[in-house]
C-alpha cells in the first residue's frame, strides 16, 4: 500500500488544493483535514501543508479540463457545505474523478458520488433560498450625512454560502454600498462598486440604524401583521417556505 499521511490547511479551496496536488506529487493523503479542527491519530502521520497559489491552480485547471467544470463546481460546493467529512468527500470525488473523467456524475449510487451530489444540491438550494430571504438594514457612519450609509444583512446559514451571494446582490446593488455578515462563522461580505471580498468582521464596531431606518421596520412588521387574512393562516406552511432557523434575521420576525 505504501506510506500515507493525513494533510492539513489553513481551511481556504486554495489550502485544500493544494493539499491534493501534494497528494499526487509528493506523499499519498490519507485524508485532508482543515488544521485546527485535527485530531492527531496513531494510525497515520500528519504533515501540514502552506497554501500554494500556484499548485492550487494546477489542480483547480486539471479538475475543469479532466473532469469537468461542472464538478469543478461540485466539489466547491461540497467544500463550501457543512458535512463533517466534506474534506474527505471533495478528495475521494476528485479521485475517482481523475480515473472515470466527466462520466463520474452518472455513477448516482456510488456512496461518494451520491454524498457530494447531495452536499452540492443543499448548499445551491441555501444560496438561491437566501437570495430572497435576505432583509437589509440602512445603517449609518454620521446620521446627518447620507454618503455615510450603507446596506447591512445578517444571515446565520447552515452552509458557508457567503461567497455565492457576492455576483447576485453586487448586480443587484450596483451602487449601493453593503455588508452581508455571517455571525455563525464571524465574517463577512464587503461589496461597493460592484466588487466584493469575503473577511473577518467586528460586529461591535458597526455604527447604529438610523431613525428613518427603524421607522421603516416599524411600517413594514405593521404591513406583514395586518396584510394576512386571519382565516388562511398556515404555519406549516410558513415555516416550510420561511424556515424557523432564518427567522432570528428576519425583521418582520423579530
Amino acid at each position: 500500500m505504501g506510506h500515507t499521511i493525513d494533510y492539513l490547511y489553513d481551511g481556504s479551496f486554495e489550502g485544500f488544493l493544494t493539499c491534493v496536488y501534494s497528494h499526487y506529487y509528493k506523499e499519498r493523503a490519507a485524508g485532508i483535514y482543515p488544521a485546527t479542527s485535527y485530531q492527531n491519530t496513531l494510525f497515520h502521520d500528519s504533515c501540514t501543508v502552506s497554501t500554494d497559489m500556484v499548485k492550487a491552480e494546477k489542480v483547480y485547471d486539471a479538475i475543469a479540463g479532466k473532469i469537468s467544470e461542472q464538478d469543478l463546481k461540485r466539489i466547491y460546493y461540497v467544500f463550501l457545505s457543512s458535512l463533517p467529512d466534506k474534506d474527505n468527500i471533495a478528495f475521494q470525488y476528485i479521485r475517482m474523478g481523475f480515473k472515470l473523467g466527466r462520466g463520474i456524475s452518472s455513477y448516482h449510487s456510488h456512496p461518494i458520488v451520491f454524498a457530494a451530489q447531495q452536499a452540492a444540491k443543499k448548499v445551491s438550494f441555501e444560496a438561491h433560498r437566501l437570495t430572497g430571504l435576505l432583509r437589509f438594514t440602512v445603517l449609518t457612519l454620521d446620521k446627518d450625512d447620507r454618503n455615510g450609509e450603507f446596506l447591512y444583512a445578517k444571515i446565520k446559514p447552515d452552509h458557508d454560502v457567503l461567497a455565492l451571494l457576492g455576483d447576485h446582490f453586487s448586480d443587484r446593488f450596483k451602487n449601493e454600498p453593503f455588508i452581508i455578515h455571517d455571525y455563525r462563522r464571524n465574517k463577512a461580505l464587503y461589496c461597493q462598486n460592484e466588487k466584493w471580498h469575503i473577511g473577518p468582521i467586528d460586529e461591535k464596531a458597526l455604527p447604529g440604524t438610523s431613525i428613518e431606518e427603524k421607522e421603516y421596520r416599524r411600517l413594514w412588521k405593521n404591513y406583514f401583521k395586518n396584510i394576512a387574512i386571519k382565516e388562511r393562516t398556515n404555519p406549516m406552511c410558513q415555516k416550510r417556505m420561511m424556515p424557523v432557523r432564518y427567522w432570528d434575521c428576519l425583521t418582520e420576525m423579530q
